[in-house]
């Protein structure tokens, strides 16, 4: 018999010597339990899998080039963050095993160590520029072929995807207008970017098996035409009676020599690869920077577009040390142009690159104005002295370079508990302005995101959703699905709901 622990996936058996030890307390429970944050991974990889089968009915129900192009996206973009979310939960179930035998990882050091910070990282105006030859762009002579590309951006499990843009030989360059944000992000953060193509056939046609299913099953009678059509889609969904495009087999986000995430082989457009890059901290910079593109197509692939090699963006951070409060509470300051007796007492904050010393905390809720602020900055010098015996308190230095010379200020807190928080406050903040460098130099300025372009999945006339087969029959005048449609109607109010919160 066991026992299951309602709010975990930890299996143990009633009477078992593992019980046994861990009521005497020799072994803790949490240790054979899945943490709230596995719980957490589980439950978006859950959503993702039953997401990316929604997208395969899609795909299999296509009858535009547009809506496959869209669903295609979708589908590897999908696959991409299963594959994201899988591999940070292996990680942590690597770490979770290394402490149950009483080891730390390697990566982990110290529980004493101190930690930076984390941020907010934005990637916008996205620009490729394109190398055509002579003949083709000036002379515009041959076939005019077209390309429908898109990128896709990943920072650990976060994987965010452009919107699709069309390209021909009278582009100069591929241009992505998004802004996209990722949050919580370390200083030691990896964004990679991979540029996905796929070659767009003017004679596009998929299977144009659901309209003809839709004929037959209603010259076979109402009750045998059922059967084998939802025999036949079944089929189609999952690639039966489909075709894959071996070029390119592996071409996956993160994973080029193929993914253990199954995927459906059904018939539609197909994304490979064309090229990529890894940005990092040291390429952030305030302004619109080129970055190198290492090419992984060939000249001869149908996916290939002349890309001149490099991309341009603007990536900046903002990091919570800059934005948010790091420390405040009420202090008594000397200023150094003040005499011996000239203390303030002020409500500080210290929130990026200042103390911003208030005259009342209530001017901070309401945004008052402050009476000064004094700098914190990389250059800036910061130590405790010994205790006053007369006073019995504490004091902290503050010292400044500046073109004047030297000025100090004196900070008096009204505990020894609070000076000792004000002081931790003090070498953290050094810190994460160590680990974040020109980033901390000021505040970065991160454009609000666009809102996207509706996915091609939009509950109206002429959408995805009616360009799918209604069975003979009286489809209900108040759903704009058929009653009979391959997807179902849980997978377009998942599928919507996914997109909105997405983006």
């Amino acid at each position: 018999m066991f026992c299951r622990n309602q709010t975990s996936r930890a299996t143990v058996a009633r009477g078992s010597a593992v019980e046994m030890e861990v009521r005497r307390g020799h072994f803790r429970l949490s240790v054979f339990e899945d943490s709230a944050q596995d719980s957490e991974v589980q439950k978006q990889i859950e959503m993702e899998v039953r997401v990316r089968e929604g997208a395969c009915r899609l795909l299999a129900a296509c009858s535009q080039r547009e809506q496959a192009l869209e669903a295609s996206k979708s589908l590897l973009t999908c696959n991409s963050r299963i594959l994201a979310l899988m591999s940070q939960l292996q990680r942590m179930k690597e770490a979770q095993a290394l402490q149950r035998t009483g080891r730390r990882s390697s990566a982990g050091g110290s529980l004493e160590e101190r930690k930076p910070c984390t941020g907010k990282v934005a990637i916008s105006d996205v620009r490729i520029p394109l190398m055509w030859k002579d003949s083709e762009y000036f002379k515009n002579k041959g076939e005019l072929h077209r390309w429908a590309v898109f990128c896709l951006l990943a920072v650990g499990r976060d994987i965010y995807d452009t919107d699709l843009v069309m390209v021909d030989r009278t582009h100069t360059d591929i241009c992505f207008e998004d802004t996209l944000i990722f949050a919580d992000v370390p200083p030691g953060f990896e964004l990679r970017l991979e540029l996905y193509s796929c070659y767009v056939d003017e004679e596009f046609s998929l299977s144009q098996a659901p309209r003809r299913l839709a004929r037959l099953s209603g010259s076979l009678g109402r009750s045998s035409g059922k059967r084998l059509r939802a025999a036949l889609e079944s089929a189609t969904a999952c690639g039966l009676n489909g075709s894959t495009d071996k070029e390119g087999d592996g071409d996956r986000a993160g994973s080029p020599g193929g993914s253990p995430v199954h995927e459906p082989a059904i018939q539609g457009p197909k994304y490979h690869l064309l090229a990529h890059t890894c940005l990092t901290l040291s390429h952030i910079q305030n302004s619109f920077r080129t970055h190198d593109l290492t090419i992984s197509g060939t000249e001869d692939s149908s996916f290939w577009l002349p890309l001149y090699g490099s991309v341009c963006c603007r990536l900046v951070a903002q990091p919570n040390c800059m934005t948010q409060q790091v420390m405040s509470s009420s202090l008594k300051v000397q200023q150094p142009e003040d005499g011996p007796e000239g203390w303030s007492e002020v409500y500080g904050v210290l929130k990026g690159t200042e103390l911003i010393c208030y005259h009342r905390k209530e001017d901070v809720e309401t945004s008052g104005e402050p009476a000064f602020s004094i700098p914190i900055n990389k250059e800036t010098w910061i130590r405790a002295t010994d205790k006053d015996p007369d006073s019995n308190s504490q004091s902290i230095l503050i010292t400044n370079q500046s073109v004047q010379g030297e000025s100090t200020h004196t900070l008096v807190a009204h505990t020894h508990h609070d000076t000792h928080n004000w002081m931790e406050a003090f070498w953290q903040h050094f810190y994460d302005m160590s680990q974040w460098k020109q980033c901390c130099d000021q505040v970065m300025k991160i454009e609000a995101p666009s809102p996207r372009k509706p996915a091609s999945i939009p509950m109206r006339q002429g959408s995805l959703c009616h360009e799918m087969v209604t069975p003979p029959g009286n489809p209900s005048r108040d759903s704009p699905l058929p009653q009979n449609s391959p997807v179902s109607t849980e997978i377009q109010t998942m599928l919507s709901t996914y997109y909105n919160d997405r983006y």
